[in-house]
């Protein structure tokens, strides 16, 4: 592969006081990678230098003040601000909330047009980030107010892909914002995305149910019968591959989840608890039904661990390696779709 036709990877560098920039380090540290991708930290030189040298990292980074000047096969470090900003690892503060959010919209505005390929994001604190311009419980909801498409937050690794009904919502609003319509457009997106991103030609997943036992009908609750399964019998009904619902606490337990290509649960805990304890450490959060790729670990901030370098980077490597695959997958769907289309054009 051409130096040019490296993919390039921005990557928002996360709350300045977490384990966002230990992980980014760890993982460049190989320089095997540089062969397939060009990273752009979106921070500053000082930023960089702090954490390497608390780190002891053995990395070098090339310093660039626009994009037009990213260096291929070179650790490129965009400079989002000069000024000298204190670091104090571990303890979270309004300072490095803002300038983790600094940080995010200079990548995303380069991810919006097109200056970088893919997004990473390192973890950020919900509580700190927040301010007049990121009003968000988390990147999958500000990224998809600042992109095209409708975002689906998907947990994954090689055996499980997760996608959620809901979201980071209150679980007393989980019930009254499950409707058929949601549930059609997250279970349209997740059909869409595994056939775009991931290759599957014809998916099929599972649908997870809201209540205990599916409701056992109608005794602990209705809507399993009168909105999840009305839903899903509209999509078989179109030919999708589509079942459920199925009993939450028993589907993970018997491994239900290898019989599909990907499973959508009706809340964030009802998926994630079962996520985890399957994979954490080394899963991926993507975000699909976006007009461009974003990824990142599975983890938080990990306050209580930042600038002992006892951080694992396992998450944060797997995230760029998924968003690489699924830039190529994508692109290769788009050219055999336009191929298509010209081919009809012409007969």
């Amino acid at each position: 592969m051409g130096k040019e036709a490296k993919i390039k990877v921005g990557i928002s560098v996360g709350d300045l006081n977490g384990i966002g920039m230990e992980v980014v380090l760890k993982t460049f540290a190989d320089k095997r990678i540089f062969d397939f991708c060009t990273p752009v930290l979106f921070a500053s030189s000082q930023l960089f230098s702090a954490h390497k040298k608390a780190l002891d990292a053995p990395i070098q980074a090339q310093g660039i003040d626009a994009l037009s000047d990213i260096v291929h096969g070179k650790f490129n470090v965009m400079q989002v601000w000069k000024e000298e900003v204190s670091i104090d690892l571990g303890n979270p503060s309004k300072t490095s909330g803002a300038y983790a959010l600094k940080s995010l919209e200079a990548a995303t505005d380069a991810l919006k047009n097109h200056a970088i390929d893919v997004l990473v994001t390192a973890p950020v604190s919900k509580e700190n980030i927040q301010s007049a311009t990121f009003s968000f419980p988390g990147h999958t909801e500000y990224l998809t107010a600042a992109l095209e498409g409708e975002g689906l937050m998907i947990l994954m690794t090689d055996s499980l892909r997760l996608g959620l009904i809901t979201g980071h919502i209150p679980v007393s609003k989980v019930s009254e914002s499950i409707t058929e319509e949601l549930i059609q457009k997250k279970v349209g997106i997740m059909l869409q995305t595994l056939v775009q991103d991931f290759g599957i030609s014809k998916p099929k997943v599972a649908v997870l149910g809201l209540n205990p036992h599916c409701g056992d009908h109608g005794v602990i609750g209705s809507e399993d019968d009168t909105i999840i399964q009305p839903a899903l019998a509209k999509m078989q009904a179109q030919g999708h591959l589509v079942f459920g619902p199925y009993a939450a606490d028993g589907f993970f337990g018997a491994q239900k989840h290898l019989d599909f290509d990907a499973v959508l649960a009706m809340y964030h805990d009802q998926g994630l608890v079962a996520f985890k304890s399957i994979a954490f450490g080394q899963g991926v959060n993507f975000t699909a039904g976006l007009s461009a790729i974003r990824t990142s670990p599975d983890h938080g901030t990990a306050f209580e661990i930042a600038g002992k370098n006892q951080a694992d980077a396992g998450s944060f490597s797997a995230a760029l390696h998924a968003a690489l695959a699924i830039f190529k997958t994508r692109n290769q769907y788009q050219l055999l779709t336009e191929n298509v289309l010209k081919t009809k054009k012409r007969s």
